[in-house]
C-alpha cells in the first residue's frame, strides 16, 4: 500500500493544476484548506470571511475538480507533507486513513465543543466515517444517489414513473424521450473517466445487476456475465439515448445539461436536488420528481458517499484546524446557509435537525424524503447481489481503488467514446483488478 501510494503521490505532481481561492484573512493563524470545487463548497468559500472576522484565524482555500482534488490530497497526506491543515475526504477515505494513522481523532474535539452535538448526524453518514467507533471526519454533505426526472416532459408524453423503476424501465422511457431535434437527451449518465466520477453510478449499476468487482476468494469479476450485462447495459443507454459528449461529462456537466432543460432524466447524487431546484441557476425548477435508484435483481441500488472534514496528523495547528470544520459543519452553518442563498443550497444529508427546519422542509419537499430514504436504503445488504469482500457501494473499499478504479473508468469512457468495444475494456479492466485480487490472495 505504501508502494502504491508513493505512485499515486509522485503522478499527483504532473497534473496540480491549482484553483486555489486565495487567502481570505490575515489572522495570526492561518489555515490552508484543500476542498472539492462543487457549489456547496463555493458558498462555504463566500461565507467564509465571517469565520475569519469572529475569530481572527485566516483561510486560504485550495479548491481543487475532484479528480485533481483526490489526487492532491491522497498525496499530501500519505506522505505526510504538511501543505493543508484541513482536508476535504469521503467515507472511502476516513477508515482507511484513521487505520494507517494519518488522521486526528475528532472526538476529544467534538466532546469540548459546547452545542456541536456528534448525535445530531444521520447514523449511517457518521458510521461511515467512523473507526473503532470514533470519528475521523466530520460531514459536511451526504448523500446517495437518485433519479430526476422531468414531470412535465412525461405527462406530455403520457408516461408514468413508477414508485420503484428498474434500469429496464429507465431505458425504454429514455428511448421515448430522447428528443435530438430538440437538443433534449433521454437520460445524463456520468462517462467521464475517474474512480469517483463515472465509477460511481456505473458501479450501482453493476451491483443491482448481480455484478461484483470481487468474489470472496479475491477474484476479480469484471469479465463475468453480470459484470459484461451491465456494462453493456449502460454504455449502449449513454451511447443511444445519452448526452452528446458523454464520455468527458460528470457531475457538473450533467448538473448543467439537466437544470438548463437538455435532458429528460438524471440519475446521480441525491444532492443534485438543491441544484435542480434552485431559481438562481436552474431553468427547470418545480418541474422534477425524484424516483429511487432504479434496480434490476436488488431491493435498492443507490450508494451512501459523504463529503467531510479531516485533520491531518501532521497538521501544525489543530485547535485552530477544529474550529474551522465545527464551524463549517455545525446547526448554526446550515441557518447561515438558507438566510443568505436559499434553502435549495442547504447542505444536505448529514444533521437530522436540517429536515426539523420549517424553511427548508418546504424549499426541499419534493426530494427530502426521497434523499432521507436512499441514504437509509444505502448498505450493502439491500443493494449487492452477492456478498464481497470490501466495504463501499459505488467504490471497492480499499486502498489500491484510487488507482484500479480510476483505470477501469478510462476504459468505460473508450467504450462510450466508440473507441473500443465493451468486451475489450473489460478484458484489459480484469487483468488490472485480478493483479490486485492476486495482492489480497496473498496474504489470506
Amino acid at each position: 500500500m505504501r508502494k502504491l501510494l508513493t505512485l499515486l503521490a509522485a503522478t499527483s505532481l504532473l497534473a496540480t493544476g491549482c484553483a486555489g481561492a486565495g487567502s481570505l484573512g490575515t489572522g495570526n493563524s492561518t489555515l490552508v484548506i484543500a476542498i472539492v470545487s462543487n457549489p456547496q463548497m463555493k458558498d462555504a468559500i463566500a461565507l467564509a470571511p465571517e469565520f475569519e472576522k469572529a475569530t481572527g484565524i485566516g483561510l486560504k482555500f485550495v479548491s481543487l475538480p475532484e479528480n485533481q482534488a483526490r489526487a492532491k490530497i491522497t498525496a499530501s497526506t500519505a506522505t505526510e507533507g504538511g501543505e493543508f491543515d484541513v482536508v476535504m475526504i469521503s467515507n472511502y477515505e476516513a477508515p482507511q486513513w484513521a487505520a494507517n494513522g494519518w488522521l486526528e481523532n475528532l472526538e476529544p474535539h467534538m466532546a469540548a465543543t459546547p452545542g456541536y452535538d456528534e448525535g445530531d448526524f444521520i447514523p449511517s453518514i457518521k458510521q461511515s466515517l467512523s473507526y473503532q467507533n470514533q470519528m475521523y471526519a466530520v460531514p459536511f454533505y451526504g448523500e446517495s444517489s437518485f433519479l430526476a426526472y422531468r414531470k412535465d416532459l412525461f405527462d406530455k408524453a403520457g408516461l408514468t414513473m413508477p414508485a420503484k423503476p428498474t434500469w429496464q424501465q429507465i431505458a425504454d422511457f429514455a428511448a421515448k424521450l430522447d428528443d435530438k431535434a430538440a437538443g433534449i437527451a433521454g437520460i445524463c449518465l456520468r462517462g467521464k473517466p475517474g474512480w469517483g466520477e463515472s465509477l460511481a453510478p456505473f458501479t450501482t449499476v453493476a451491483n443491482t445487476f448481480g455484478a461484483q468487482w470481487f468474489d470472496q476468494g479475491w477474484n476479480a469479476k469484471l469479465t463475468s456475465p453480470e459484470f459484461t450485462e451491465a456494462a453493456k447495459f449502460y454504455v449502449n443507454l449513454i451511447r443511444e439515448h445519452g448526452e452528446v459528449g458523454a464520455s468527458s461529462a460528470g457531475f457538473s456537466e450533467c448538473g448543467t445539461r439537466y437544470t438548463q432543460g437538455n435532458a429528460a432524466m438524471w440519475y446521480d447524487a441525491t444532492v443534485m436536488a438543491g441544484t435542480n431546484e434552485d431559481p438562481s441557476s436552474s431553468k427547470i425548477v418545480g418541474k422534477s420528481g425524484y424516483a429511487p435508484a432504479p434496480v434490476v435483481k436488488t431491493q435498492a441500488s443507490g450508494w451512501l458517499y459523504t463529503w467531510a472534514l479531516g485533520i491531518p496528523k501532521v497538521a501544525k495547528d489543530k485547535d485552530a484546524a477544529w474550529k474551522f470544520m465545527a464551524w463549517m459543519t455545525d446547526k448554526a452553518y446550515v441557518q447561515k446557509v438558507g438566510q443568505t442563498y436559499g434553502w435549495n443550497r442547504v447542505p444536505p444529508g448529514v444533521r437530522q435537525s436540517t429536515y426539523a427546519i420549517p424553511e427548508y422542509a418546504d424549499a426541499a419537499k419534493a426530494y427530502a424524503k426521497p434523499t432521507l430514504d436512499g441514504i437509509a436504503e444505502a448498505n450493502q445488504q439491500k443493494v449487492m447481489a452477492n456478498p464481497v469482500p470490501y466495504p463501499g457501494i459505488q467504490f471497492v473499499g480499499i486502498p489500491e481503488f484510487q488507482d484500479l478504479g480510476t483505470r477501469v473508468s478510462q476504459q468505460l469512457s473508450a467504450a462510450i467514446a466508440g473507441r473500443e468495444s465493451v468486451e475489450d475494456a473489460l478484458k484489459q479492466s480484469q487483468d488490472y483488478a485480478q493483479t490486485v485480487g492476486d495482492s489480497y490472495k496473498a496474504v489470506q
